[in-house]
């Protein structure tokens, strides 16, 4: 990834750092006694993978959790989940995740009565791979006072049936949030739900089991060749458990976590933000930037379009910010000195998070803020050109596009409408607007696996023969899976490349990915991960 030095044979690594970059014989001539040498043999080594958008803490309480990616049809459903079931028989509440809208099929919506003819008698949830969207069981909805229904906020929803019972399908945070309270599993999910700390004050038992579940999650990430990981939800108790296992010598992968701020809080809430920033700063745990949400997603009809959905003319979406709201926020956060992150899916979305990027620079003046929007899954022409002229950073995960990783094309691509199709999912378009971006999984959402996200990437293709080309070549995908990771973090000067003076970070494949054909670039398979020096996963 170092345009000055693109091939090498051989690097050398000392105290946690790369101290030379070359050929075979000039590096091995600084072998010394206790110096261990690694062959590649022929394979290729890159820079550590830089995971710009993922959600640590949840994705690695779910590990354990039944994975429901690939499963179609109510028998197979039901099998799975029964057999799940018998292996965990004292579990207050079964979870399912990456339950497809269209798992029972293209045309048939999951209801609690689908739910209770697999499983009536213990409550039951399952969510969709984007984790805006949970379906439960009667027993569940009744466990957590759901049954009748509950007031939320905009952009959610407890969606209710004709006989005025909750009909099972739960759209965001606010209306899913009971039934995870009452399987007691909360602390995992806080720096996503609300952003606040656990209350009471977890026990040393509690913060031991979290500890060790944050550990799975970063022994995970290790296995798949990921030094450095940009967390996209976050509170102060993340951080600490964090330092904990710094201290314990145990953090095997290189954190950045937000301050992660929700609609019903106020500007004072931001002083937080700027403690945790002051407070974290280190290079393997750092804070300094804020995470927001706009709207959510486009399979719930939660995102925000500017144009109603194709397949629902009367709606446009509910964003959780007015747009005037969020541009006295981004200009507050602006003037703070942290970064931005928006999760902004839809085109609606997207304008009004550029638009307050505009009033901050407006009201602070012109710095190197590098705010970023997550996702755009859907963006205006116009709008494409302002992400270069306000140095806007377009986060963008190549799991998503429907057809892609096993994804269905129903019915995101009808809700979309065919004439949006070429301006959605625009890695091509932005990038060749002069966007700089970043890849990443956005796991638990997708498989956190970088090398099918690079695979995605390469191999993406068209919904319809009129639609521009938003595949990328092998090598700007594994640029945006390290150097445009470090270069949203503002670590371009010491991650993301081989180069001598760079932190030694790296990972280390079983096969050549150059000579891999497109369609198997996933098959080859990280066999050595160094981080700073230390070998995190491999012999």
């Amino acid at each position: 990834m170092d345009g000055e030095n693109p091939r090498a044979e051989a690097v050398a690594i000392r105290d946690g750092q790369i101290a030379l970059v070359g050929g075979d014989a000039d590096v091995l001539a600084h072998r010394g006694p206790e110096t261990r040498v690694i062959d590649a043999h022929g394979a290729t080594v890159l820079p550590g993978f830089i995971e710009a958008h993922m959600h640590l803490f949840s994705g690695a309480a779910e590990l354990d959790q039944l994975q429901l990616m690939g499963v179609h049809g109510f028998e197979v459903l039901q099998k799975a989940v029964r057999d799940y079931a018998a292996t965990k028989p004292d579990a207050k509440l079964l979870q399912a995740q990456g339950a497809d809208y269209t798992i029972l099929s293209a045309d048939e919506r999951v209801t609690r009565h689908h739910l209770d003819r697999i499983i009536p008698d213990r409550p039951f949830a399952m969510s969709a791979p984007d984790h805006h969207t949970m379906w439960a069981n009667t027993a569940a909805l009744e466990a957590s006072g759901l049954l009748h229904g509950r007031e939320v906020g905009p952009g959610n929803e407890v969606v209710m049936g004709a006989d005025g019972l909750a009909e099972g399908e739960l759209r965001e945070g606010e209306a899913f949030g009971p039934i995870l309270e009452f399987a007691g599993e909360t602390r995992a999910r806080l720096g996503l739900s609300t952003g606040g700390e656990p209350d009471p004050a977890p026990s040393e038992t509690e913060r031991a089991h979290d500890r060790e579940t944050l550990k799975r999650g970063l022994e995970w990430c290790a296995q798949h060749g990921i030094t450095s990981l940009q967390n996209m939800d976050g509170n102060l108790y993340t951080l600490e458990l964090l330092r904990e296992i710094e201290e314990a010598g145990d953090l095997t992968v290189r954190v950045q976590v937000p301050f992660h701020f929700k609609n019903f809080m106020q500007l004072d809430a931001l002083e937080k933000a700027s403690r945790m920033k002051d407070r974290y700063a280190g290079e393997w745990l750092k804070s300094g930037i804020v995470k927001v949400f706009y709207d959510g997603v486009l399979d719930s009809w939660t995102a925000v379009m500017t144009e109603p959905y194709a397949d629902r003319p009367d709606w446009v979406g509910e964003p959780l910010f007015s747009p005037e709201k969020f541009k006295a926020l981004a200009v507050e956060i602006d003037r703070r000195g942290l970064q931005i992150a928006v999760h902004a899916i839809g085109d609606g979305a997207v304008h009004a998070v550029l638009d307050g990027y505009e009033a901050a620079r407006e009201k602070n003046g012109a710095r190197d803020s590098r705010h970023r929007i997550e996702h755009i899954e859907v963006v205006l022409k116009d709008d494409v050109p302002r992400f270069r002229e306000l140095g806007v950073i377009a986060s963008m995960q190549p799991p998503h596009p429907p057809g892609s990783m096993g994804l269905p094309l129903e019915p995101t691509v009808s809700r979309i409408g065919r004439e949006r199709w070429p301006l959605a999912y625009a890695w091509r378009t932005l990038l060749d607007a002069g966007a700089k971006l970043c890849f990443a999984s956005d796991w638990p959402v997708s498989p956190i696996d970088p090398l099918s996200g690079v695979q995605a990437a390469v191999t993406r293709r068209k919904w319809q023969e009129s639609d521009p080309d938003q595949s990328v070549s092998l090598a700007e995908a594994l640029e945006f899976y390290t150097a445009g990771g470090a270069y949203a973090e503002f670590a371009e000067h010491r991650m993301g490349k081989i180069r001598r003076g760079f932190l030694a970070d790296l990972v280390i494949l079983d096969g050549d990915l150059e000579s891999a054909e497109p369609e198997a670039i996933a098959s080859v398979r990280p066999r050595l991960t160094i981080c700073g020096g230390r070998i995190t996963f491999g012999g």
